[in-house]
């Protein structure tokens, strides 16, 4: 009952302000034929202005894509197949004095990893904890546009494991690879259904950082300190 009463408080009190809003606008209510033109054009999802500097091809993309995230202070290595992932993880790991104790999402889409290829490797699966170094978290998109993770959070891509470890690790295959932010929505509305998307979509450009303070560089304020992405070849893009 007082989760109903409070709904119906909220509803009444968002009528009233959108009724101040088309007052002061000398605006009524839509008529059915403007009403029906808004409702198409929400659902259509028009993109706005698109820059020119991502119709490109994808192979180009791709490049773009580490070009940027480069430029954002992520490192990134080019794998040829999944086969290649544990051997990049395991060199990742050695290169940056880490310990080999890994925190991987629990996603199936990471259960063909042939880890038990490099047994010094200690991975565990599920949500980070604070006691977590390193993740291996897979990817939803990249966008080449500015070099941007997205990720989309769920029960088996906790979102934990994008910034509670310093160091960040992430799968992105390179058809995941696209221009423009508008088609990582685009995506996601395929993947899950319109009005049916994540809980929380995390849009990460290279790792956590912040000069707030006498304009002093800060690596891993809000998160990790290190992102490393590996962009595994797993089709032609030409």
């Amino acid at each position: 009952m007082e989760k109903a009463a409070a709904g119906e408080q909220m509803m009444s009190s968002r009528s009233r302000i959108l009724g101040r809003i088309r007052h002061n606008l000398g605006r009524g209510p839509l008529s059915a034929e403007k009403a029906a033109e808004l409702k198409t054009r929400i659902e259509e999802h028009r993109p706005n202005l698109v820059p020119k500097r991502t119709e490109i091809s994808p192979a180009a993309q791709v490049d773009l894509f580490q070009a940027k995230a480069e430029a954002l202070g992520a490192t990134v290595t080019r794998l040829s197949s999944l086969d290649a992932v544990p051997e990049a993880v395991s060199r990742y790991l050695s290169d940056h004095n880490l310990a080999t104790k890994i925190k991987m999402s629990p996603e199936a889409a990471l259960d063909a990893l042939p880890f038990d290829q490099t047994p010094m490797l200690d991975i565990t699966r599920g949500a980070a904890t604070a006691e977590d170094d390193v993740s291996l978290t897979p990817a939803f998109a990249g966008i080449a546009e500015t070099g941007t993770l997205c990720l989309a959070s769920g029960p088996d891509t906790p979102s934990t494991l994008n910034f509670l470890p310093e160091n960040h690790i992430v799968l992105l295959r390179r058809s995941q690879i696209i221009g423009t932010m508008e088609e990582s929505w685009a995506r996601l509305r395929a993947k899950y259904g319109a009005g049916n998307l994540p809980r929380t979509l995390n849009l990460i450009s290279g790792p956590s950082r912040t000069a707030d303070i006498e304009q002093t560089l800060i690596m891993g304020a809000h998160g990790p300190r290190r992102l490393h992405i590996l962009i595994v070849d797993d089709a032609e893009k030409d």
